[in-house]
Protein backbone atom coordinates (compact mmCIF):
# COMPACT_ATOMS: atom_id res chain seq x y z
CA UNK A 1 0.00 0.00 0.00
CA UNK A 2 1.24 3.61 -0.82
CA UNK A 3 1.24 6.30 1.78
CA UNK A 4 -1.79 8.13 3.52
CA UNK A 5 -2.38 10.85 1.77
CA UNK A 6 -5.02 13.14 2.37
CA UNK A 7 -6.16 15.63 -0.62
CA UNK A 8 -6.99 18.34 -0.90
CA UNK A 9 -8.17 21.28 -3.44
CA UNK A 10 -8.06 24.58 -2.19
CA UNK A 11 -8.51 28.45 -3.29
CA UNK A 12 -7.08 31.51 -1.76
CA UNK A 13 -7.90 34.63 -2.38
CA UNK A 14 -5.96 36.59 0.45
CA UNK A 15 -3.66 34.33 1.59
CA UNK A 16 -5.44 33.57 4.44
CA UNK A 17 -6.26 29.62 3.16
CA UNK A 18 -3.21 29.05 1.78
CA UNK A 19 -1.70 30.06 5.01
CA UNK A 20 -3.58 27.46 7.17
CA UNK A 21 -3.18 24.87 4.40
CA UNK A 22 0.43 25.38 4.97
CA UNK A 23 -0.25 25.27 8.68
CA UNK A 24 -2.05 22.28 8.35
CA UNK A 25 0.58 20.25 5.84
CA UNK A 26 3.00 20.80 8.76
CA UNK A 27 1.25 19.42 11.18
CA UNK A 28 0.40 16.44 9.23
CA UNK A 29 4.19 15.94 8.27
CA UNK A 30 4.73 15.84 12.39
CA UNK A 31 1.92 13.49 12.74
CA UNK A 32 3.53 11.13 10.14
CA UNK A 33 6.96 11.16 11.68
CA UNK A 34 5.80 9.92 14.55
CA UNK A 35 3.62 7.41 13.07
CA UNK A 36 3.63 6.29 9.68
CA UNK A 37 0.17 5.73 9.71
CA UNK A 38 -0.57 8.88 10.04
CA UNK A 39 -1.78 10.42 7.04
CA UNK A 40 0.02 13.59 4.92
CA UNK A 41 -1.25 16.17 3.26
CA UNK A 42 -1.51 16.70 -0.89
CA UNK A 43 -2.42 20.05 -1.32
CA UNK A 44 -3.44 21.40 -4.51
CA UNK A 45 -4.08 25.55 -4.79
CA UNK A 46 -7.02 26.12 -7.62
CA UNK A 47 -6.39 29.49 -9.14
CA UNK A 48 -7.49 31.58 -12.51
CA UNK A 49 -4.78 29.83 -14.17
CA UNK A 50 -5.46 26.23 -13.65
CA UNK A 51 -6.04 24.04 -16.50
CA UNK A 52 -8.92 21.77 -15.22
CA UNK A 53 -7.63 18.37 -14.78
CA UNK A 54 -9.98 14.95 -13.67
CA UNK A 55 -9.54 14.38 -10.64
CA UNK A 56 -9.29 10.48 -9.82
CA UNK A 57 -8.59 10.57 -6.01
CA UNK A 58 -11.02 11.53 -3.05
CA UNK A 59 -10.44 14.89 -2.34
CA UNK A 60 -11.35 17.70 0.42
CA UNK A 61 -12.33 21.20 -0.44
CA UNK A 62 -10.89 23.96 1.82
CA UNK A 63 -12.97 27.25 0.32
CA UNK A 64 -13.22 31.10 2.13
CA UNK A 65 -16.12 32.90 1.75
CA UNK A 66 -16.15 36.22 -0.40
CA UNK A 67 -19.77 37.83 -0.86
CA UNK A 68 -21.13 40.56 -2.70
CA UNK A 69 -24.37 42.23 -1.94
CA UNK A 70 -27.64 40.88 0.38
CA UNK A 71 -27.10 38.83 3.42
CA UNK A 72 -26.77 35.61 1.76
CA UNK A 73 -29.94 34.54 3.54
CA UNK A 74 -32.83 35.66 3.27
CA UNK A 75 -32.14 38.58 0.51
CA UNK A 76 -29.66 37.07 -2.14
CA UNK A 77 -26.36 36.96 -2.47
CA UNK A 78 -23.51 36.74 -5.16
CA UNK A 79 -20.66 34.50 -5.11
CA UNK A 80 -17.22 36.07 -5.51
CA UNK A 81 -13.71 35.37 -6.30
CA UNK A 82 -13.92 31.61 -5.38
CA UNK A 83 -15.61 30.47 -8.86
CA UNK A 84 -12.78 28.75 -10.40
CA UNK A 85 -13.28 26.42 -7.50
CA UNK A 86 -16.60 25.36 -7.91
CA UNK A 87 -16.43 25.12 -11.48
CA UNK A 88 -13.30 23.14 -11.29
CA UNK A 89 -14.95 20.62 -9.32
CA UNK A 90 -17.80 20.73 -11.85
CA UNK A 91 -15.39 19.99 -14.20
CA UNK A 92 -15.71 16.30 -15.92
CA UNK A 93 -16.51 13.69 -12.79
CA UNK A 94 -14.59 15.69 -10.45
CA UNK A 95 -17.74 16.26 -7.85
CA UNK A 96 -18.20 12.53 -7.46
CA UNK A 97 -14.52 12.82 -5.57
CA UNK A 98 -15.22 15.31 -3.01
CA UNK A 99 -15.87 14.12 0.10
CA UNK A 100 -15.72 17.11 2.29
CA UNK A 101 -15.97 20.97 2.77
CA UNK A 102 -13.86 22.90 5.26
CA UNK A 103 -14.82 26.37 5.25
CA UNK A 104 -13.39 30.14 6.81
CA UNK A 105 -14.35 33.37 7.11
CA UNK A 106 -14.83 36.30 9.18
CA UNK A 107 -16.77 35.45 12.27
CA UNK A 108 -18.07 39.47 12.54
CA UNK A 109 -20.19 38.50 9.39
CA UNK A 110 -22.73 36.00 11.45
CA UNK A 111 -24.53 34.44 8.92
CA UNK A 112 -22.72 34.85 6.17
CA UNK A 113 -20.05 32.74 7.88
CA UNK A 114 -18.52 30.03 5.99
CA UNK A 115 -21.62 30.61 3.99
CA UNK A 116 -19.55 29.68 0.67
CA UNK A 117 -18.46 26.60 2.21
CA UNK A 118 -21.88 25.19 2.96
CA UNK A 119 -23.10 25.73 -0.01
CA UNK A 120 -20.51 24.12 -2.16
CA UNK A 121 -21.61 21.11 0.25
CA UNK A 122 -24.88 21.66 -0.57
CA UNK A 123 -24.37 21.74 -4.21
CA UNK A 124 -21.67 19.00 -4.02
CA UNK A 125 -23.70 17.02 -2.18
CA UNK A 126 -20.11 16.49 0.29
CA UNK A 127 -20.58 16.94 4.41
CA UNK A 128 -19.70 20.30 5.72
CA UNK A 129 -17.19 19.11 7.88
CA UNK A 130 -15.27 21.95 9.87
CA UNK A 131 -14.35 25.67 10.10
CA UNK A 132 -11.74 27.96 11.28
CA UNK A 133 -11.92 31.55 11.55
CA UNK A 134 -9.32 34.21 9.14
CA UNK A 135 -6.15 32.18 8.97
CA UNK A 136 -6.58 29.37 11.68
CA UNK A 137 -4.12 28.51 14.17
CA UNK A 138 -2.16 26.01 15.63
CA UNK A 139 -5.28 24.65 17.35
CA UNK A 140 -7.26 24.22 14.28
CA UNK A 141 -5.00 22.61 12.26
CA UNK A 142 -4.81 19.76 14.77
CA UNK A 143 -8.87 19.74 15.12
CA UNK A 144 -9.26 19.56 11.12
CA UNK A 145 -6.50 17.21 10.31
CA UNK A 146 -8.18 14.72 12.92
CA UNK A 147 -11.51 15.36 11.34
CA UNK A 148 -9.85 14.46 7.83
CA UNK A 149 -8.37 11.92 9.06
CA UNK A 150 -11.42 10.27 10.29
CA UNK A 151 -13.65 10.99 7.02
CA UNK A 152 -10.53 10.12 4.96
Amino acid sequence: MTENIINILYISIEGNTRNFIKLLTNYANQQHELNNDNPIINAKEITEQSDFQHETENFFVFVPTYLDGGNGIDNGVKELMTNVLGEYIDFGNNAQHCIGVVGSGNKNFNEQYCLTARRYAEKFDAPFLADYELRGNDSDAKRIYEILKNNN
